[in-house]
């Protein structure tokens, strides 16, 4: 399908956002501690046609992101063209992250494509701001899976940035850890032995959240159906 044209309206788009609301959905996203401060109401399965009405804009994604709106920023990184997007825009994108769904979708959908994960990766994980580290984390997960070509060292590399920050109790940014640590596991049989080794020296750290990223991640890894599928993509 075509992109939009490039003088399609954020503000048009956002009315019609904010005609699919409802104050039920609103309750929904809060009910999943997505950030509801800002929002419609409006779900993704809703956003889909107007995902595929506006994608590969990156003109628009900007207008609408910079509107704040949380279902504006949602649709912004479903229809953002990973290849015109820049260092700088990241960095812009991710100090205003205030709900794990935004920064999962903007991670997955727009960052893991572009050339600068690694270097992503290790910055953002070092900084303490609890979504700017999550998006470190879900970066890294959404790269296992858009690298469709990338070597196995690539993965291993991020090992040791998911070790030193595995004690990290926040609730958003231990998930994340636990995220990308399951899914460089999960990627191939190279990856699935460094991975579960590292999840079994987590499970059993003396630190609570270290060790509930470790059990987790073990109990995936080991799980004779994944191990299966693991070994098919060998």
């Amino acid at each position: 399908m075509k992109a939009a044209a490039p003088n399609v309206s954020a503000a048009a788009v956002v009315a019609e956002l904010r005609s699919m609301g409802s104050e039920a959905g609103r309750a929904g996203m809060a009910r999943f501690g997505i950030n509801a401060n800002r929002a419609f109401g409006v779900s993704m399965a809703m956003m889909r046609p107007l995902e595929r009405r506006y994608r590969r804009n990156h003109a628009l994604a900007l207008d609408l992101w910079a509107t704040g709106i949380h279902e504006a920023r949602i649709l912004a990184t479903t229809i953002e063209d990973p290849k015109a997007v820049t260092i700088a825009q990241m960095d812009a994108w991710v100090a205003e992250f205030d709900s794990w769904d935004v920064c999962d979708q903007a991670a997955m959908r727009v960052f893991a494509r572009t050339p600068w994960v690694a270097a992503k990766v290790a910055d953002w994980a070092e900084d303490d701001r609890e979504f700017v580290r999550r998006a470190a984390f879900a970066l890294i997960a959404g790269y296992t899976v858009a690298a469709k070509k990338a070597p196995a060292e690539e993965f291993l590399a991020f090992l040791p940035i998911i070790e030193r920050h595995a004690t990290d109790g926040r609730n958003f940014v231990k998930k994340a850890v636990n995220w990308a640590l399951r899914q460089i596991g999960k990627r191939s049989p190279a990856l699935h032995g460094p991975a579960l080794a590292l999840a079994e020296k987590l499970a059993a750290s003396p630190d609570r959240a270290a060790r509930w990223i470790g059990k987790d991640a073990v109990k995936e890894l080991t799980d004779p159906r994944q191990v299966a599928r693991i070994a098919a993509r060998g």
